[in-house]
């Protein structure tokens, strides 16, 4: 047992394997602390050392401002080789699902004679694949290991969506986007579960958001790309829309192949690392969780315990008022606009800025929420600037003034998602409880997809009004949940910390074995959700 001073506040934590805690779980990633302000006191003590952990391992634990300036070269090494690769792989899966929003413009619709609401049915077979295949995708992950099963699907469907460019008939696109679907379930949850494998809690909604800026930059590429590619529009006998399922699909493959040469499983068997960059990463998340021990074998209790728990089901309710504006805008966004008197190409171009705004937005919020150690108030602050953005669109406002409002919707769903699953993520102990609970969460953002799908129907165009007030009302759910579930969190941390000073006075202390703190998960004592 090991007694920690920081900044006046003593804690006793029980180790796992050897000793050191930050009782505020600092991040890395901020600059070295000035010795004097930190009046700290550690001592360290393995009493339940592993036959490979040396002294001097537990010495290196010691967070001098040396210390972390190392582990934070060492993140940035991890941050090199993991982001820029998962966000690639997010961009074009992106693309390839929201893609057909530009192709409605350069032909499609006419070509394959999409009247009434095939358009729409389109897009929700992708939704409701995506659906049925999210959580068994992450139990394959699971067995498959990441550096298989992502790459793997990405060239599956990278391979169906080429197909799509040469179809001749609806029913033929219709079975397509059903593949599309099930092969590109697991891609999203799969990367949200596997950065929780690799980055402590009050760091990775950074990373999310890194990863899901391509998202956000996949809108204005994506408007981009369909914008050059439309000029093929004739080549060997295909329509631009051909040819922008046929281009961005070859793309796809591409990045899978490449995917499956660098990607790397979990901290223990990264090759860019040295053994001792190792084992401070392993054991920093071990740390970070230290007070509810995570098992990291598969259980099917785990995946019961996660399908019971309340905050799995509140996540998916804050989860569909966010991804539905973020959906309704990516799909429709070349058509609303569209609809304010703008031709294909110049709808395509427009789209372009708001999702450079966004993704800008995005990447600062993730900062500063990782920094504040506060999910809750950034994903308030999204859904108010969507709250607005679609009301302005409702109104009868110039169009320069609804554009405008088209911002704030794509800035404020894109820039409020990553804390979503940061969130859930932070507040769920276990791989697999985690890994359901995530994947149960994605299922409820592809039900939204369901629902964006069919809002906004070609007979309401061009204002689009029955869209815009249903996506209010989910935003509306949103803007009452997460304060509701903020302060639940709350009220349960200030138990615990209440029943913890009142043990501490007089003299107990609830000791947990590690089977205890296996079974106890979030449930234990020391566990503090975050906000």
């Amino acid at each position: 047992m090991q007694a920690i001073l920081y900044r006046g506040h003593r804690r006793k934590i029980a180790p796992l394997t050897f000793g050191y805690h930050l009782s505020t779980m600092l991040d890395a990633e901020a600059s070295a602390p000035d010795k004097e302000s930190l009046e700290r006191d550690i001592t360290v003590d393995c009493l339940e050392e592993s036959p490979t952990t040396s002294n001097d391992s537990c010495r290196a634990a010691i967070f001098d401002g040396a210390n972390i300036a190392e582990e934070c070269r060492i993140w940035r090494q991890v941050d090199l080789r993991l982001i820029p690769l998962v966000t690639v792989m997010y961009l074009v899966a992106f693309i390839d699902k929201t893609n057909i929003g530009n192709a409605k413009l350069q032909g499609l619709t006419t070509q394959l004679d999409l009247t009434g609401n095939r358009f729409n049915i389109l897009l929700t077979v992708n939704f409701i694949a995506n659906c049925i295949f999210a959580l068994p995708a992450n139990l394959l992950l699971k067995k498959f290991r990441p550096s298989i099963w992502l790459p793997g699907i990405t060239i599956v469907w990278g391979i169906i969506m080429t197909l799509q460019g040469i179809v001749k008939t609806y029913p033929q696109l219709l079975a397509l986007r059903i593949c599309l679907g099930l092969a590109e379930a697991g891609l999203s949850p799969g990367i949200l579960y596997y950065l929780t494998l690799w980055y402590p809690r009050f760091m990775l909604q950074y990373r999310i958001g890194l990863f899901w800026g391509g998202a956000a930059f996949a809108g204005a590429f994506s408007g981009l790309l369909a914008y050059g590619i439309s000029f093929m529009s004739g080549t060997a006998g295909l329509l631009g829309w051909s040819w922008i399922f046929i281009i961005e699909g070859l793309i796809s493959v591409v990045v899978g192949v490449i995917a499956y040469f660098l990607f790397v499983d979990y901290p223990h068997a990264a090759k860019f690392l040295t053994a001792g960059e190792k084992e401070i990463l392993i054991h920093r998340q071990a740390y970070d969780r230290s007070f509810a021990a995570e098992n990291e074998e598969f259980a099917v209790q785990h995946i019961l315990d996660a399908l019971l728990d309340w905050q799995v089901w509140a996540a998916c309710l804050i989860e569909m008022s966010i991804t539905i504006p973020i959906y309704g805008i990516s799909l429709f966004l070349p058509s609303i606009i569209n609809g304010f008197g703008f031709g294909p190409a110049i709808s395509q171009l427009l789209s372009i800025p708001p999702y450079v705004v966004a993704t800008t937005t995005m990447v600062l919020w993730a900062a500063c929420s990782d920094r504040l150690k506060a999910r809750s108030p950034f994903i308030v602050l999204g859904l108010l600037l969507c709250l607005v953005g679609f009301a302005v669109n409702i109104s009868d406002g110039p169009l320069g003034v609804k554009y405008f409002g088209t911002f704030l919707v794509v800035t404020g769903s894109y820039g409020g998602f990553p804390g979503v699953p940061s969130w859930l993520g932070n507040n769920l102990v276990d791989h697999c409880k985690r890994g359901t609970g995530i994947a149960v969460q994605a299922i409820a953002g592809q039900i939204g997809g369901i629902i964006a799908s069919n809002i906004y129907r070609t007979q309401d165009a061009p204002r689009y009004v029955i869209g815009h007030i249903v996506e209010i009302a989910f935003v509306g759910m949103g803007l009452l949940v997460v304060p509701f579930v903020a302060f639940i969190y709350a009220r349960i941390n200030a138990r615990r910390n209440m029943s913890q000073d009142q043990a501490t006075e007089k003299g107990s202390r609830f000791r947990p074995t590690s089977e205890t703190r296996h079974r106890l998960g979030d449930q234990a004592p020391e566990f503090r959700y975050s906000l």
